[in-house]
């Protein structure tokens, strides 16, 4: 490569949130889905970053790329480059007391939206007024995207573990006794001799890539019961939803009872001792820093959620 030119208004920031992306995202066809631009687009700002920068960023792995030691080089101070950034941005919102407070939050399809709203709830009743935008999907998809901070946290029902090129911090809200729930009529059916009558019973499950769904098969299996597993859903809206019609019996939070009754027309059929569905807030830093994120923790520990 030719020689290197350093000065600091050398260094492209479009290309090195080009670079970025396509380290967070593993390759340039998915970054390139992501930012809605062409893979050549990409590839030619690569090829210039490394121009300018006078090194290597990635090696070809087969059909994968993999970063130089460079590369990781860069990779660290790209994230504290975009993470300043959006601090920068915050900050100056939150230098006029009567500007609202922007909260951009991703929410699990398996969290239940109603458990959902009253974790939410701390952050809208703060003294400075929030503005929330909030979106819904599928966890690895929401982890992507705080990963490159296009949200400010995600609110979900399993930790982030353990995953290479993806700094993000799992903080533990709390966790609630499940139940199983059901229209008036399937549960004066089902709910004498509960749990053993939903041996055949028609049961409405999460699908099994979800956390709570291995704490009900545990359950299920410790007491020797078969239920009818008439469907599965990676939404616990839709699951509701459909529990409202009288497909069949569904597992819920205890704590929702009353406002499972008032929305779904369900009632309780049974508790599942020793099940619990677990919340987490998953954030880009080890401390939160953001205050309605905050508010969001600290609420978590007064809601009756045990």
């Amino acid at each position: 490569m030719s020689a290197p030119n350093t000065s600091p208004a050398s260094l492209n920031h479009r290309h090195l949130h080009y670079f970025w992306v396509v380290a967070k995202e593993g390759g340039i066809s998915r970054a390139a889905e992501r930012l809605g631009v062409a893979v050549q687009t990409i590839s030619a700002q690569l090829k210039e970053l490394e121009q300018s920068l006078g090194t290597t960023l990635f090696t070809q792995e087969g059909r994968r790329l993999v970063l130089t030691e460079a590369g990781r080089t860069a990779l660290h101070y790209a994230d504290q480059i975009f993470l300043l950034g959006e601090q920068l941005q915050e900050a100056l919102q939150l230098q006029s007391a009567a500007a609202s407070l922007k909260l951009t939050v991703g929410i699990s399809d398996a969290l239940p939206k109603l458990i959902a709203y009253r974790l939410l709830q701390a952050a809208i009743d703060l003294p400075q007024p929030v503005r929330l935008v909030c979106h819904e999907g599928e966890f690895d998809e929401l982890l992507a995207d705080l990963a490159l901070h296009k949200l400010d946290v995600v609110l979900t029902d399993r930790p982030a573990g353990s995953r290479p090129n993806l700094r993000v911090y799992s903080h533990p809200l709390g966790e609630c006794r499940m139940g199983v729930f059901a229209t008036a009529e399937l549960a004066a059916r089902y709910g004498p001799g509960f749990p053993d009558s939903l041996n055949g019973a028609p049961l409405l499950l999460p699908t099994r890539d979800t956390a709570l769904r291995g704490r009900i098969d545990a359950w299920l299996s410790a007491r020797n019961l078969r239920p009818d597993v008439v469907g599965e859903f990676e939404d616990s809206a839709l699951m509701m939803t459909f529990g409202r019609s009288g497909l069949g019996l569904f597992p819920a939070p205890t704590l929702l009872a009353d406002a499972l009754e008032e929305q779904f027309r369900a009632r309780p059929v049974g508790g599942m001792e020793d099940v619990r569905e677990q919340f987490y807030a998953i954030s880009n830093e080890r401390k939160i820093r953001h205050p309605a994120v905050e508010a969001i923790r600290q609420g978590a520990e007064k809601l009756p959620l045990g």
